[in-house]
């Protein structure tokens, strides 16, 4: 039976249930075969909840994606009297649980989603890899010595290698794009502000963290973010509502977009041919859909916000060691921890409360500068999503006698990812390129604030002229 499910979208599946063509008990069955069957191989469900799943198919809510199945990254987010471990040894050692849903869990609950279990996840999520101590690595289904990304590669790997439709992830550096164009998929970043960090958060690294998933198709993407869309009591600040709901601005014809584009760094860090070959491409795909397409961008690799974004990070660890030893009364030391989280933790220690808002000015300062761009005419910054396809696993392995190697490995990892995260602009990580040795290459498109409308309309033009529906990892359901 799953095979009949496997590859269809989450908007098919859901489509099903309301027609009467399959019931939400038949879809989550099929699911969890799947995830029994493929799993032991790529290590992306780490807490199967198959029983409670089964139970909630029968009581699944008449909402928009009723009897779904879906995957819960797990961190950040957390689901009521499910285990929540954040990728850390000393919460799994623990039996560490949460009693409530956050926002985001809620809103998808009421959306029709069924949680079959949570995903993997680095431990605190700094690493744009998936492979935590306490649960071993998450291996890409296209090429299982090397990195689903992350920090939401398990999530990514469950979507490519058709486990379930569509999972939930965020991204604070990068950990939506990043998984999905090493696994093949699209991710979306969208505004900050867009959805919740709540009840527990109002923000996260700043407001560099937002919540979404990984989807196999435009479609799914923009429905995803209509669920999770608008803000929740306590909120900060939220981005301003849509003109109409996302899922209608796919299919919509984009116009004639303004798109600049960057196919090397401006620090001189070195791309990859392949990754430079699938923005020369794309770009090529652009101006045959009528699009304008010079190569322009704002300076993304201003030093100055390399440094502070760094600054953020590890403080933003350092406090995290500290809110879980306040929660669950035990004092969390160096054994606690990976190397690397430990070694950011004490730099963390080590910047005072001046140092941090300087920051804050400096990520603030370069997003006015970013956003000026946008404001001069273009549309579209067009880059690649990584500087080098998926790399093997044990590429961010923290040095015995160095663990900042990690740190230093992981930012230029994302060097293209997390200026968008301290700008808060919407990004997209597109499914257009295969290196010639089969592994998948994403490209970034980059909208001006609050414009995940114009990034929905041209992602969805791109599907429909170069499809990608039917590219499937050696690993599939």
């Amino acid at each position: 039976m799953s095979d009949d499910f496997a590859r269809l979208d989450a908007t098919a599946q859901a489509a099903l249930v309301r027609s009467r063509q399959a019931l939400p008990r038949e879809l989550v069955d099929a699911a969890i075969a799947r995830i029994e069957r493929l799993n032991p191989a790529v290590n992306a469900v780490i807490t199967p909840l198959f029983e409670k799943a089964r139970e909630a198919a029968a009581r699944a809510p008449d909402g928009p994606f009723r009897g779904v199945p879906t995957l819960l990254k797990d961190l950040v987010a957390h689901s009521a009297g499910d285990p929540y471990h954040g990728g850390m040894r000393f919460l799994k050692q623990l039996a560490w649980t949460e009693a409530e849903d956050t926002y985001v869990v809620s809103k998808l609950r009421a959306a029709g989603f069924v949680f079959l279990g949570k995903t993997n996840t680095p431990e605190l999520g700094p690493v744009p890899s998936t492979e935590p101590i306490a649960y071993g690595p998450t291996r890409n289904p296209w090429d299982r010595t090397r990195t689903a990304g992350g920090s939401s590669g398990g999530s990514a790997a469950a979507v490519a290698s058709g486990m379930v439709p569509l999972a939930h992830g965020n991204d604070g550096g990068g950990s939506v794009r990043i998984p999905a164009s090493a696994c093949g998929l699209v991710g979306l970043k969208p505004t900050r502000g867009r959805t919740s960090l709540g009840p527990d958060l109002g923000e996260y690294w700043i407001g560099m963290a937002v919540e979404h998933g990984l989807c196999r198709s435009v479609r799914d993407t923009a429905a995803l973010l209509d669920v999770l869309a608008g803000p929740m009591p306590g909120d900060p600040y939220f981005a301003a509502p849509p003109a109409r709901p996302f899922r209608d601005e796919v299919g919509v014809p984009p116009g004639r977009l303004r798109v600049g584009y960057l196919d090397r760094t401006p620090g001189g860090q070195p791309v990859d041919p392949a990754c430079r070959t699938a923005v020369q491409d794309a770009a090529r795909l652009l101006e045959s859909l009528g699009h304008q397409v010079e190569p322009s961008a704002p300076s993304i690799g201003d030093p100055e916000l390399v440094h502070a974004c760094i600054t953020v990070v590890v403080t933003g660890i350092a406090r995290d060691l500290d809110h879980w030893s306040a929660r669950t009364g035990r004092a969390i030391g160096p054994e606690d921890v990976e190397p690397h989280n430990w070694s950011s933790a004490e730099m963390g220690r080590q910047v005072t409360a001046t140092d941090l808002l300087a920051a804050m000015q400096t990520v603030h300062a370069w997003s006015r500068r970013a956003a000026a761009w946008w404001r001069d005419g273009f549309d579209l910054l067009l880059t690649p999503t990584l500087p080098i396809p998926p790399p093997p696993l044990g590429h961010f392995d923290a040095a015995p006698d160095d663990p900042t190697v990690t740190l230093q490995r992981s930012g230029e990892f994302v060097m293209f990812t997390m200026p968008f995260n301290a700008s808060g602009q919407p990004a997209v990580s597109l499914p257009l390129h295969w290196s010639a040795d089969g592994l998948p290459i994403g490209v970034q498109l980059v909208a001006a604030y609050g414009r995940e409308d114009v990034l929905i309309r041209i992602a969805a033009q791109l599907e429909e002229a170069r499809p990608w529906a039917d590219r499937w990892p050696a690993l599939h359901a």
